[in-house]
């Protein structure tokens, strides 16, 4: 390339404002921004992105998989022109600032996505991939390419030794997603010394075994790295550049050692580097003017860009092409058909979901998903809607962390509403990535069935028990398990009404189709008065399939002489943030109350005097038998709530029937 002198210089800019934020903050990581200073600096001058609207569509997607390099991250946003002041990077990690330790998607204009435990990045920027090829797919025509952009991510040793990667990146080669390039900072660092203590593996050939093209570069060869970029815009395949690079570049004592990956290099250090880089040595957040106007061309040529692509979008795209593009950015949720179940009948709630997500998909074109090899038994396929890259059924295979973390791309592309499904018990495998949907708010769905010991004879290795209250715990996220099938449709309603990732706690065995008579409230409200009666002395309060059984144990303390309200708590999360007037007029004070749950059940006692759950792990039998075992059933919650009321219990089951 020419300009070599330029590029070093717009290198050593972003080297030595990362070094300056750090050891202002005197926290952060120095090593990498450094080491990826020469690549991010090439890098720049190949992509297409309006830093005046980071949300144009047709802008290439850059991912920092590595969120501890935060520091070159901002450093470059900064440079870019997007809106992140000097002020902001010398604010760097400190409360309120634009410019936290990690990059976190919304607090920054120009962050993609959160990324900070390593991997996520990776399988994020695959996710980005996938969303552009399907969005080429029903958007482009021969004539009008409405989607023609590139995704980049920058990783580093710690991302590719996370299986998550390994999951993803099998994927991508499988999809043969041409559209990705996944740059690798491989610098030989880890935080406790050479790669080689715990990591020899050939990377190289790792991923041509996976279906990618990849290349070796110097990282710091700005020659290399401009030619392999332009290589990588013409393959069939993913493109993987290793990019052999030194930590800390640039640094006088302290490059190459490990001991510049997360701790300040000190004030003499960078005063020294900065001498011997031709930088005025004691400067401290400089920006030339010449370096600025470089990296400013971004704006330029994003806005030049952006005008172009509109202009195309208005002139050229067909009729069809215009309504479907409106529809994938505004969907309409009121053209939903919504299915309907015959009360009295028998109905699981996979089974409801399955016709549920189906009329949604109808409906709405950017409603899409698929299943980590469970579909049938998830009830998560989408009927006649054909699979990706073309239509809507995504088979991501066993990979249940990368499907969450993909899923995260696909609702932060701006055209896309996914879900994913698996059972229940392996949503552990999806945590990191549904933590990150809730820390940025993604409008994601999960569809978590086979919900309690319900599963059975698979026995304790399948049924979940402290699921439940792990994810209700998790801020900003909603965990709905409906009672039955027409709870599973007003679930849908309210979470597709929310800017919040939701699950779908959803059972194997049949469950009643309950009849529609609430007392007070609703499902939106998360909790509701499903039966009052006069002068009740106990509330019995449930989720999921225990709400039937309370149903029962009410008739049956109804025969006794005991008048028990019954409250359905279909998606506990919404209900605790009501307001304390509502939730005192479905739960009564002036009542015992008691909590039946097929799981850990712990946050009942929030409300409850006593909860009937599970304390231990479950067993392999039918589970009927499993029910009875653990004290699940109708006769044991009024016998229970006989107990709480000091009144002896007795056998009235048969003269009782739910209405």
């Amino acid at each position: 390339m020419e300009d070599k002198k330029m590029l070093k210089k717009q290198a050593d800019t972003i080297r030595f404002l990362a070094a300056d934020m750090v050891q202002k903050a005197n926290s952060g990581h120095p090593g990498a921004p450094m080491g990826l200073a020469d690549i991010v600096t090439v890098l720049s001058r190949h992509l297409s992105h309006n830093p005046k609207n980071p949300k144009w569509l047709n802008r290439d997607r850059l991912v920092f998989s590595g969120g501890h390099a935060s520091a070159l991250i901002y450093s470059f946003l900064h440079l870019s022109g997007y809106d992140l002041s000097i002020e902001d990077l010398k604010n760097f990690r400190q409360l309120g600032s634009k410019t936290p330790g990690h990059p976190e998607y919304g607090d920054v204009p120009g962050v993609e996505v959160t990324t900070g435990p390593l991997g996520q990045g990776v399988a994020n920027a695959v996710g980005f991939a996938m969303a552009t090829k399907y969005a080429q797919n029903i958007l482009n025509s021969p004539t009008s390419k409405v989607i023609d952009h590139k995704v980049y991510c920058l990783c580093g040793d710690g991302d590719l030794q996370e299986g998550i990667s390994y999951e993803a990146c099998s994927l991508a080669g499988h999809l043969a997603l041409n559209n990705l390039v996944l740059i690798y900072d491989s610098n030989s660092i880890t935080i406790e010394g050479d790669i080689s203590i715990a990591w020899s593996e050939d990377v190289k050939r790792r991923f041509e075994a996976q279906g990618w093209e990849v290349s070796r570069i110097d990282g710091h060869d700005y020659d290399e790295i401009n030619d392999v970029l332009v290589r990588s815009k013409e393959q069939s395949k993913p493109y993987l550049i290793i990019a052999n690079t030194t930590i800390a570049k640039g640094a006088c004592e302290m490059e190459g050692s490990h001991h510049s990956h997360g701790a300040p290099l000190g004030c003499e250090e960078i005063k020294n580097s900065k001498c011997k880089a031709g930088f005025e040595c004691d400067s401290h957040f400089i920006v030339d003017e010449d370096v600025k106007a470089r990296f400013g061309c971004a704006v330029e040529k994003g806005v030049l860009a952006e005008q172009k692509w509109n202009a195309m979008v208005s002139k050229e795209l067909s009729d069809e092409q215009s309504t479907l593009l409106n529809q994938l950015i505004n969907p309409d949720f009121s053209k939903v058909q919504w299915p309907s179940f015959e009360v009295g009948s028998g109905v699981a709630t996979r089974d409801s979901n399955g016709k549920i997500i189906n009329a949604i998909a109808k409906a709405i074109p950017g409603f899409l998903g698929g299943s980590a090899d469970l579909g049938p038994s998830n009830k998560s396929e989408l009927s006649n809607m054909g699979d990706f890259p073309n239509g809507k059924n995504i088979h991501f295979g066993i990979r249940e962390h990368a499907m969450g973390a993909i899923c995260n791309a696909f609702a932060l592309y701006g055209t896309f509403l996914p879900y994913s499904a698996t059972f229940f018990i392996f949503s552990d495998y999806m945590k990191p990535s549904v933590r990150l949907a809730a820390l940025m708010k993604l409008k994601n769905f999960y569809i978590w069935t086979h919900d309690s010991i319900g599963v059975g004879e698979d026995g304790p290795t399948h049924q979940p028990i402290e699921q439940l209250s792990q994810f209700r715990a998790l801020p900003g996220f909603y965990v709905y398990r409906p009672a039955d099938a027409n709870e599973n449709v007003k679930s849908w309603k309210k979470a597709l009404s929310m800017s919040a990732p939701a699950a779908f706690v959803c059972t194997r065995q049949k469950l009643e189709v309950l009849k529609d008579d609430r007392a007070f409230g609703d499902v939106e409200n998360g909790g509701y008065l499903l039966k009052k009666r006069d002068n009740a002395t106990i509330t019995l309060m449930a989720s999921g399939s225990e709400v039937f059984a309370c149903l029962q144990a009410g008739c049956y303390l109804e025969k006794l002489g005991i008048n028990a309200n019954i409250v359905s708590v279909p998606c506990f999360d919404l209900f605790v943030e009501q307001s304390r007037d509502y939730i005192a007029s479905v739960v009564d004070s002036k009542t015992k109350v008691l909590a039946v749950e097929a799981a850990a059940g712990v946050e009942w006692y929030r409300f409850a005097d006593e909860v009937i759950g599970m304390s231990r792990f479950g067993a392999s039998a039918p589970a009927e038998l499993l029910f009875e075992k653990f004290g699940l059933t109708s006769h044991n919650v009024a016998r229970k709530a006989c107990e709480m009321l000091s009144v002896n219990y007795k056998d009235v089951s048969s003269t009782c029937k739910i209405k």
